[in-house]
């Protein structure tokens, strides 16, 4: 098969179409910085929180070569630019270009993400690359490096660290058979190519993954597919093991005018109730506007909401991802006409919480595309791809009064491991309990512990004593054997 064009990935990534904005709904919503090109264009990731609480994204386009950069901006919003791509010199960008994807943060404290674009062989086939927090970057791996591109090219997701300490993540072309694969990546940049997508007619597995994936407490990965499936080229989930058995879960279109969704681009998030849940751009039982969905590990899949639900679609189109609030319920944002910030309960009742292009000129932003993060202080950040003070783009947050917490990093781990706790006013702590059994910790500063897991721990929830409260783990820590 062909490689995606231009157009298409354009199409697939952004979304982007122009109308009228929708109504503002009131939250503490705030615009922390707008990019100018100098500094960044067109962010179309969302961000992740750092060990040293500051937040860390990438833009598309913009910096000092135009060709995109990856930033760091504080909880207040001070943003310094940490690196620009194609700085190498020339026109091929050895170093990749046009990042659409996030960065993960390894548990060494260095960041880890993908471009799409550029590499070793100057063209169009994408990286993996590994940036410091104050911004020195190492080119880990350029695709289409094998005859073919059997290895993959076009890398448009985030990656995820395993269980294992290794990498896992997405190619949306290239593989064995054309239709993109899912690999392992070492830290130090061993590449091995689990599963290439489109071995059967029809690509009955799926087709053009453009999103990560996500572990499941089976260790095995989850995720989606753009494309293909059994409905004619609709999208599936599926399910893949750390050794590359992969199984086609769920593929969309199964139901009469496909009320079940089509098209899922955005990664799955777990549950605490043991399920995924994610959204498709298109589809749904009002037309092609979206769903957000619930699936089993097994692949039952329930359609919670179906998008443009509401008169003037005032609730929103196009879908992106989802993140798990503290509170229960799951946040996301719509990326069509100008986009929304929304939440919706596990059981399908949804709220639009923000509407964006509000501000005259867009100055709020517009076209949410790269979904939310909860920070440890419990609001909710993001950036809109369009829009702000010079129209290249916001980085915004929104107050929703949910409490904070803490993150351990990594989720999982032995008996006897280091782990980092991640939060926020961390200064004079007095304990450290693994599901209720004491650990031994450092306060390294406001927003970093270093710990051990306890002899004894089990899975559950890791929670600190402060002078200020008990602040407690937004996810389980997995105690592995």
């Amino acid at each position: 098969m062909n490689k995606l064009n231009s157009a298409g990935r354009a199409c697939a990534v952004l979304a982007l179409c122009a109308a009228t904005a929708i109504t503002l709904h009131a939250q503490t919503f705030g615009v922390l910085h707008s990019f100018d090109l100098t500094d960044g264009s067109m962010p179309l990731a969302g961000l992740i929180q750092g060990t040293d609480g500051s937040l860390y994204g990438t833009t598309q386009l913009g910096g000092a070569n135009l060709y995109g950069t990856v930033f760091k901006i504080t909880p207040t919003g001070t943003l310094t630019t940490l690196y620009s791509f194609c700085s190498q010199g020339g026109y091929r960008c050895f170093d990749g270009h046009s990042p659409v994807a996030g960065l993960v943060q390894g548990t060494g404290g260095n960041f880890y993400g993908t471009v799409a674009q550029g590499g070793a062989k100057g063209y169009e086939d994408g990286t993996v690359f590994k940036i410091t927090p104050t911004g020195t970057l190492t080119t880990l791996y350029s695709f289409c490096s094998q005859s073919g591109c059997t290895d993959g090219d076009y890398p448009y997701a985030s990656l995820v660290q395993g269980t294992d300490g290794n990498f896992y993540g997405t190619t949306a072309n290239g593989g064995a058979n054309g239709g993109g694969t899912v690999f392992k990546i070492t830290p130090t940049g061993t590449l091995t190519t689990l599963y290439s997508f489109c071995p059967v007619t029809g690509c009955a597995d799926g087709y053009a993954p453009l999103a990560g994936l996500v572990q499941g407490t089976d260790g095995n990965f989850y995720g989606t597919a753009s494309s293909g499936g059994t409905n004619g080229y609709s999208g599936t989930i599926f399910k893949i093991t750390p050794t590359g058995t992969l199984t086609t879960l769920y593929s969309f279109c199964s139901q009469t005018r496909c009320t079940d969704g089509v098209y899922p681009y955005a990664e799955l998030v777990r549950g605490t109730d043991g399920n995924f849940y994610g959204t498709t751009a298109y589809g749904g039982a009002n037309g092609d506007y979206g769903t957000v969905f619930k699936v089993t590990p097994t692949g039952t899949l329930t359609t919670l909401y179906s998008f443009c639900s509401q008169s003037g679609c005032t609730d929103g189109q196009e879908p992106r991802g989802l993140i798990r609030g503290t509170d229960g319920n799951f946040y996301g944002t719509t990326a069509k006409d100008y986009g929304t910030v929304f939440k919706i309960t596990p059981a399908g009742t949804l709220t639009t919480l923000y509407s964006f292009c509000s501000q005259s000129s867009c100055a709020d932003g517009s076209y949410p595309e790269g979904g939310l993060v909860q920070d440890t202080n419990g609001r909710l950040y993001g950036t809109t791809s369009q829009g702000g003070a010079s129209g290249r783009g916001t980085v915004f947050t929104l107050s929703m009064g949910l409490q904070a917490f803490v993150e351990t990093q990594p989720s999982f781990g032995k008996v006897g491991i280091r782990v980092k706790i991640l939060g926020t006013n961390l200064t004079g702590a007095t304990s450290v309990t693994f599901n209720g059994v004491p650990a031994t910790f450092t306060v390294f500063s406001y927003s970093l512990i270093g710990t051990t897991v306890p002899a004894g721990a089990t899975t559950g929830t890791v929670q600190v004593t402060t002078p200020s409260g008990v602040l407690s783990s937004n996810v389980p820590f997995r105690v592995t054997q």
